[in-house]
């Protein structure tokens, strides 16, 4: 009996390890990325086909894969996948790959996935292409409809929604040398691998290999869908030699126009995907920074150590703000980055570049690590990434709720400009009617103080400040601070705002 009991435990034993041996992650994709690190880095070969090439916007988006050829959707899994096609906006195919119970299987293109419309195309010869990328549905706003909540598209580019939300802001695995005067580096998702979900699954795992000319990376995602749709990211970069400025969880936006900024023989009042850069620091201190469209490139930074988070945020959620039914500005979601973990000293970088329309992304934010990086050393970071349509905002502080540049009517232009800020927030709701609150208010060398005022405003019951100064140079741009206090104590945010350059020259 004694024989057989410890023949029983080996053969237990022996499953355990077997199982172990089968098992797929990180470290799989990180011993890929160290291995492209350490030889020299192979530029991808435009193989796409001349008819795909040809094919123009509309032509393009007439291809649609076929849902019923979706991933996983006989076996009625919890998630799905559908597949993107190659074309003249992505010409560089990504290997997918699936994992069920540590093995991993490839997915392989076939033209039979997709519906060609009115395309006259030979498919034969788009065999073996490759895609562009691929879609994760799951259920999200009805419990009978499976969703598009994740897609992987072009570069390391890559966009989620919550309940509610509609497509805006992206997120990107790595920024290199953005708004750097040799040009920016975009390294790109190569190869993924997706973890088969179980039944009654409420994540979905997603492994990924980064490739570029001075880095390579791996990286695991996991995303959780919902109202406010979460993704814990872990990566494992490895340098190469020549790396220069590195951007970690970086954010990408558009800003045409808003309320700071009113538009041009335009009816829309606002046309942004987010209008401002909030900073949560160690300390629980907020800094909020609004977001403008520069005449020029326009690229600033907070020094940090050790943020709590930081994110760009769409906090206007009013439609008649945007009159647009079409485009729904006011559903864009927010994407706030919270790091796990230590990350150091190091700095917010906000980068604002000049679009005539809302047609182009125009904004990035990213942090910068404090200190050189090193060839040859790994750098390992996870963080936490939330689309959501309220919040984040401080819970014991009072938040900017708009920003408005105008003047009222004067009866002689004297060159001076003015902001109207509004405070709000359950923190300075609950002061009372007479809290006795104060503008601490400071400008650069480049412009001078005329007015300040503070007060109540009757209608929304918001705190209103109001500003009016002289720029001195309309060459340069003019940096702004203020936050409200009470017994000399802050009581909210700081409203950190850059006017920028008249000029569209240096």
């Amino acid at each position: 009996m004694r024989r057989r009991v410890t023949w029983v435990l080996a053969l237990a034993l022996q499953c355990v390890v077997a199982s172990h041996a089968w098992a797929f992650g990180l470290d799989d994709v990180a011993a890929q990325a160290r291995t492209l690190a350490e030889r020299p880095y192979k530029p991808v070969v435009d193989k796409l086909p001349q008819e795909l090439k040809d094919l123009d916007y509309d032509a393009l988006r007439d291809i649609r894969f076929k849902p019923e050829q979706a991933l996983w959707r006989k076996e009625k899994l919890p998630f799905e996948l559908m597949f993107l096609h190659l074309g003249r906006g992505v010409r560089e195919p990504v290997a997918i790959h699936t994992v069920d119970s540590g093995r991993v299987s490839d997915v392989a293109f076939d033209p039979a996935m997709f519906d060609y419309g009115r395309n006259r195309l030979d498919t034969q010869k788009l065999r073996g292409i490759g895609f562009a990328g691929f879609r994760v549905h799951h259920t999200l706003n009805t419990a009978t409809y499976k969703d598009e909540v994740l897609v992987f598209l072009g570069a390391s580019y890559f966009r989620a929604l919550g309940k509610g939300q509609m497509y805006g802001i992206s997120a990107r695995g790595l920024a290199v040398d953005t708004a750097q005067p040799g040009g920016e580096e975009f390294p790109r998702f190569s190869e993924f691998w997706v973890e088969r979900p179980r039944r009654g699954a409420s994540s979905l795992t997603i492994y990924a290999l980064l490739e570029s000319r001075h880095v390579a990376g791996a990286y695991r995602f996991v995303l959780t869908p919902g109202k406010n749709t979460r993704m814990d990211v872990t990566a494992r970069l490895f340098p190469r030699e020549g790396l220069g400025k590195l951007g970690i969880a970086p954010l990408t936006s558009m800003f045409a126009f808003g309320e700071n900024q009113p538009g041009r023989d335009d009816y829309r009042p606002e046309v942004h995907d987010s209008d401002g850069l909030a900073i949560e620091t160690r300390e629980g201190d907020w800094i909020w920074r609004p977001l403008v469209n520069p005449r020029r490139l326009l690229v600033t930074s907070f020094a940090l150590d050790n943020p709590r988070g930081f994110g760009l945020l769409q906090r206007d959620r009013v439609p008649t703000s945007y009159e647009d039914p079409e485009a729904h500005y006011g559903r864009r979601p927010s994407l706030w980055v919270e790091p796990e973990r230590s990350w150091g000293a190091g700095r917010v970088e906000l980068v604002q570049i000049p679009t005539p329309d809302e047609t182009n992304d125009n904004i990035v934010a990213y942090w910068i690590p404090g200190g050189p990086t090193p060839p040859g050393k790994p750098i390992e970071l996870s963080y936490r990434l939330h689309w959501l349509m309220e919040g984040p905002a401080p819970t014991n502080l009072g938040w900017v709720t708009q920003t408005r540049r105008g003047r009222g009517y004067v009866k002689q232009a004297d060159g001076d400009l003015q902001f109207v800020v509004d405070f709000d927030g359950p923190a300075l709701r609950a002061l009372g009617t007479d809290p006795k609150l104060e503008a601490n208010i400071t400008l650069d060398s480049n412009a001078t103080l005329r007015e300040r005022n503070l007060f109540r405003n009757s209608v929304s019951g918001a705190w209103r400040m109001t500003l009016r100064f002289k720029r001195l140079d309309a060459s340069k741009p003019v940096e702004l601070r203020a936050f409200l206090t009470r017994a000399d104590k802050p009581i909210t945010e700081t409203w950190a705002y850059v006017l920028p350059a008249e000029s569209d020259k240096p």
